[in-house]
């Protein structure tokens, strides 16, 4: 899985990993892009907001079901995975801080640990607004101001940090010495998994 704060540069580094291996690697589109390009609705209410992350849930997890399915051992590279709906679920008015990622996977019927289980590795990318360069990219998808996706970075972070292979990539001011150690890191993880196993 490749996560991280808005504007990390996951997204390109999965698009270029892709074209340098080929077929080996299938990548598994963001399923949040997916659906607000295509017309889901956004909204600031509460229940609406639930209601997204929901949706971004299910289509994340049947898209990785899909191309397990449609690819058998080839490496799937995931564009964010199951566990960010936890950094991203609201949190319910008067409830305790810190609380949210524990509601949104009891209603989901699951677990942080058992969607963790689902990836072999976690690459993290730290987003570029922690070194206050913006994160605007004309992805319409994205609205978050720098403050924000710091703000998610860290909460992302503190979920997927559990995951016993997970590594970090730090804001660069390079963004392209950024990709390259990603991408170096990938290649490595690739090899340690190009075993055939599902994610």
């Amino acid at each position: 899985a490749l996560t991280g704060g808005p504007g990390g540069g996951k997204t390109t580094a999965a698009d270029m990993f892709r074209r340098e291996v080929g077929e080996r690697v299938i990548v598994v589109p963001e399923s949040a892009t997916m659906l607000f390009s295509g017309g889901f609705p956004r909204s600031d209410e509460l229940e609406a907001r639930r209601s997204v992350q929901r949706a971004i849930f299910h289509v994340q997890r049947n898209l990785e079901e899909l191309q397990s399915s449609r690819f058998p051992g080839r490496v799937l590279l995931c564009d964010r995975g199951t566990v960010d709906g936890g950094a991203y679920w609201p949190e319910a008015p008067g409830a305790e801080p810190g609380q949210a990622p524990h509601d949104f996977f009891a209603n989901l019927g699951t677990t942080l640990d058992a969607e963790l289980a689902r990836y072999d590795a976690v690459l993290f990318f730290e987003t570029a607004a922690v070194g206050n360069f913006s994160i605007e990219t004309g992805n319409p998808a994205r609205i978050e101001t720098n403050q924000e996706a710091i703000e998610l970075d860290m909460r992302l972070r503190e979920l997927w940090r559990k995951h016993p292979n997970f590594v970090l990539i730090h804001h660069n001011h390079s963004f392209m010495a950024k990709i390259f150690e990603g991408l170096h890191v990938l290649g490595e993880l690739i090899r340690q998994f190009a075993n055939g196993r599902g994610h």
